[in-house]
């Protein structure tokens, strides 16, 4: 009773020095505020009106080339363009909700293939403005500073391949036979959109790094994303009522081979292909995203995000809304028939109790670990047939074909056919560029690379995602903070996971494409902010002598 007091009187009192310690204005300086206010409303308005009328210059070609359908992407893009440059910090918001709702979008605006992209005009805009900033500052854009040496020693090995592999054949193309059609390739454009793909969004760690100022700016994002999520699943559960219900028909009434193929006809609410054939005990829900696949890795990737917040959020409530985003990861990865999401969903939340520690947490652990299995058990209990049908097609898939034999087996197919120390040229492995030239599916990531690039590349990024992860993992055993060492922990363990997983290829599409370097440069942040909230700790209390002073007024 008394410390309660005690505490309670102590934060009156760092209220009231707080009031007292807050400066007023004068009349000049609210009016230079006042001055500034106003400067900016009219450099908002200037460019909005600029980007206006050359959306207007474009639109009236647009208008007959492509219809009005065209039109519309064409304004909203270049108005994107324009704002995401001016607010740079805004734009990375936006762009961070954008990736899980991108597919939902593309396909209600007409599915065409540009809108695939328009998330990079909310990040291509933002990463420049960031870039002129860090150099009106002197601070560095390529963060941390560690994996320097082993970026360029990657991207010049990919140049190589771009100048030497792919301008190659876009100089020399193969000999067209007498009953052959000419060859329409592009494969330099196409190793450019490759290079795109493959690092195009490594200098997301900078732009995430320098979004993140302070323990606020934290603490909204990692809620963001779980609101991201629950917003997410719960449409995901939408459709799959849907289906169920036999609102949306799915690949019911189709026949042969069209019961087992995704299909965007078969699309329901949300999302892009599906394939619901119930009957034949197949089903591929993609959820909020374009394939179903992505769907799953964003459940996957979920686990982690949910697990941080979980344990590290200072709010209780936050906590208990973190708690209900992991039971809805669980529930819709037992429901949209992914067999790798219903693998690793739950596998990933055991590992993270036992490499961050928090299964040691007794406090935090029960209350989550009970909750979440009433939750799981209801939802399992209510879904007998098919949980058990989810589990009787993930382990026929795992006798048909292990992981591990399939991936010794891409890689044994590349490496015969690698074509040199150099790959066989980028792109030519990445499904998004098969528009502009032939492509050859790999299904591993690994072996994807060493497709492309060669020996030397696949080395090159081994390097780059080793160097990431060690400096990510000394970041944070530095974090002092219980709450924030959390997070950073479960951060960790995500960056781990996707350095060295090779099954499928996440990497290379979204959301993990974004998701890894992002919350990488979010954990490199982690250690500062922490630094941060211990200083404002220490300037609450008085120091005793003038050298402690001294020293106190150096640091800040």
């Amino acid at each position: 009773m008394l410390t309660s007091k005690l505490k309670s009187k102590r934060s009156k009192k760092t209220k009231k020095q707080a009031k007292q310690e807050t400066p007023t204005l004068s009349i000049k300086e609210r009016a230079a505020q006042k001055r500034k206010a106003a400067k900016e409303r009219q450099e908002l308005t200037k460019l909005i009106t600029n980007a206006i009328f050359v959306a207007a210059l474009l639109a009236i070609p647009l208008a007959f080339i492509g219809g009005i359908r065209a039109v519309l992407p064409t304004t909203l893009g270049i108005l994107c363009l324009a704002l995401s440059y001016k607010y740079p910090r805004q734009a990375l918001y936006g762009f961070i909700i954008y990736v899980p709702i991108g597919g939902t979008i593309t396909y209600y605006l007409g599915s065409s293939p540009v809108l695939q992209l328009a998330k990079d005009s909310f990040y291509v805009p933002a990463l420049i403005g960031i870039w002129q900033s860090c150099r009106k500052q002197n601070l560095p854009l390529i963060i941390p500073q560690g994996i320097k040496i082993p970026l360029f020693i990657l991207l010049g090995s990919c140049l190589i391949t771009l100048i030497f592999v792919n301008g190659w054949q876009q100089f020399n193309p193969p000999a067209v036979g007498v009953f052959q059609k000419e060859s329409h390739e592009q494969p330099f454009l196409m190793g450019i959109l490759g290079l795109k793909v493959f690092l195009g969004y490594v200098p997301l760690i900078s732009c995430a790094y320098y979004l993140i100022r302070n323990k606020r700016d934290f603490l909204f994002l990692s809620r963001l994303q779980i609101v991201l999520i629950i917003g997410c699943c719960v449409l995901g559960l939408v459709q799959y009522l849907l289906l169920l219900k036999g609102i949306c028909q799915g690949t019911r009434n189709l026949e042969g081979a069209a019961l087992f193929k995704a299909s965007i006809a078969a699309r329901c609410f949300i999302g892009g292909s599906l394939v619901y054939s119930p009957e034949e005990g197949v089903i591929r829900l993609p959820g909020t995203f374009v394939a179903p696949w992505q769907w799953a890795w964003f459940l996957i990737s979920s686990t982690f995000f949910s697990f941080g917040s979980g344990f590290s959020d200072p709010s209780f409530i936050w906590r208990l809304i973190s708690l209900g985003s992991t039971a809805l990861v669980f529930v819709n990865a037992v429901v949209c028939g992914q067999r790798i999401a219903l693998a690793l969903v739950p596998i990933c939340f055991v590992v993270l109790l036992f490499l961050t520690g928090q299964i040691a947490n007794l406090k935090r652990f029960i209350p989550l670990g009970i909750g979440l299995t009433l939750i799981l058990g209801i939802a399992m209990v209510s879904n007998p047939e098919v949980v058990a049908e989810r589990t009787a097609s993930f382990v026929d898939r795992w006798n048909a074909a292990p992981p591990y034999e399939f991936i010794t087996q891409q890689f044994g197919e590349v490496w015969k056919n690698v074509g040199g120390p150099f790959g066989i040229g980028l792109g030519r492995a990445t499904n998004s560029a098969r528009s502009l030239g032939e492509t050859k599916l790999v299904e591993t990531y690994y072996p994807k690379v060493l497709q492309e690039v060669g020996p030397f590349g696949l080395l090159g990024f081994v390097i780059l995602a080793t160097t990431l992860t060690v400096i990510c993992f000394r970041k944070y055993r530095s974090v002092k903070n219980r709450n924030f060492r959390s997070y950073a922990g479960a951060m960790w363990v995500f960056i781990l996971f996707i350095s060295y997983n090779t099954y499928y290829y996440p990497l290379d599409v979204d959301p993990v494409a974004v998701y890894y370097w992002f919350f990488a440069g979010v954990l490199l942040k982690l250690p500062e902010i922490d630094k941060q909230e211990r200083l404002l700790e220490n300037s609450h209390t008085k120091p005793k002598n003038k050298n402690l002073k001294m020293r106190q007024s150096q640091v800040t």
